[in-house]
């Protein structure tokens, strides 16, 4: 990608391309559509958020834009690594204030994302459990994380009894709650990527056969008995959902997933949710990208509110998918991690800083974090 940096303004003199256009995200007035995705990151000693993320969100915060955090744990069995954020105690909710008050200096709209990561976790990290919980007692293969190496094995999960399910919606509902007391302006619930929810609504995960099991609609109760408790403790104007019903991460596949799609699009409706966010079948493994452009245009047809995709959007295609209306907003990860200028780098259409794959998951507060380079620095 080439162009010529002209000054230090966030603007384009020139007429802005559509990821540089205002958007009305229910009342928060976005001024471009570029969106930092939630990215999974291992920053938060003892799951507890540190200042060092404080500069790592500012630096990604533009006057009206959106921010998304990383996956953050609604309870002390959510966790599946070490040094993941959580938000079920009082001093993780303390520790979140000094990081949203940063972003919203700046002028920032900013979600945080809570999770539950299921059997996709290890005993190692857990205080006081037997066995990590999900909708199956299968256990995962182990998995190769994106710098190559081998995780630990994953323990046998615990099938979830039924009667223990509303326990974990009210996990989230808690985890909701303290999102608000820390000041973020909304919640997104993480429901893709072979994730707890996820794995619900997969029909090669989920093998119940309770009223969680078995039926599209049933596979989907326990995600939107989530999105309901949720909804109705803090506001549907307040709420985005992430969706991945194509990927096939973490063994979470299903057979139809354009069906799976469209029931969870339509059934969100019923809830006013702010945005459902969903992510494109581009990148599964490393180095490896599907491209197509249409899969989710159906979900985008059904769903009522803000769409967001994601899925190793560039600029071309970001700005394609937004005039051909297929999204509202585009979320960017990797690049807007290596890159925290980017709205500006698109504005001017400028190179990219290359990403380091082999520091996403590192604990390190600076390397692959908060020391990737701004325009000014390059020139």
């Amino acid at each position: 990608m080439e162009g010529k940096v002209q000054g230090k303004s966030d603007v384009s003199a020139e007429t802005p391309i559509p990821l540089l256009t205002p958007y009305k995200l229910g009342k928060f007035q976005l001024s471009h559509r570029v969106v930092l995705a939630p990215l999974a990151r291992q920053r938060s000693w003892n799951h507890v958020p540190q200042p060092h993320a404080i500069l790592y969100y500012s630096q990604r915060t533009t006057k009206g834009g959106l921010l998304i955090t990383e996956a953050t744990g609604v309870s002390d069995t959510a966790q599946g690594c070490p040094n993941e954020p959580g938000i079920w105690t009082k001093e993780q909710v303390e520790a979140w204030k000094p990081i949203v008050d940063a972003v919203h200096a700046k002028g920032g709209i900013f979600f945080c994302q809570i999770w539950h990561e299921g059997r996709v976790t290890n005993t190692d990290f857990w205080p006081n459990v037997l066995a990590p919980i999900s909708c199956t007692d299968k256990p995962l293969t182990p998995q190769i994380q994106s710098n190559g190496i081998n995780l630990t094995p994953f323990p046998t999960p615990r099938r979830l009894k039924t009667d223990e399910i509303p326990q974990v919606v009210n996990d989230f509902r808690l985890a909701a709650r303290n999102v608000i007391e820390a000041g973020f302006d909304g919640v997104e619930i993480h429901g893709a990527y072979g994730f707890l929810l996820d794995q619900f609504m997969k029909d090669e995960v989920n093998d119940r056969t309770d009223k969680y099991g078995g039926s599209l609609e049933n596979r989907c109760r326990f995600p939107l008995e989530v999105v309901e408790a949720v909804v109705n403790e803090i506001g549907a104007d307040k709420v985005g959902i992430r969706l991945s019903p194509y990927s096939s991460s973490a063994e979470a596949r299903d057979s139809n997933p354009k069906a799976l799609g469209l029931y969870m699009a339509e059934s969100l409706n019923k809830y006013r949710l702010l945005y459902c966010h969903m992510c494109e079948p581009k990148r599964e493994t490393v180095g490896e990208k599907c491209d197509c452009p249409h899969s989710l245009l159906p979900m985008r047809k059904a769903f009522n509110g803000t769409f967001i995709v994601a899925g190793g959007y560039g600029r071309e295609d970001g700005n394609r998918a937004v005039a051909e209306d297929r999204a509202d907003l585009i979320a960017y990860g990797r690049w807007f991690l290596a890159n925290p200028d980017l709205p500006k780098r698109f504005a001017l259409n400028a190179p990219l800083n290359k990403y380091n794959e082999e520091t996403f998951y590192t604990p390190d507060p600076v390397l692959g974090y908060t020391d990737y380079p701004f325009l000014e620095d390059t020139e």
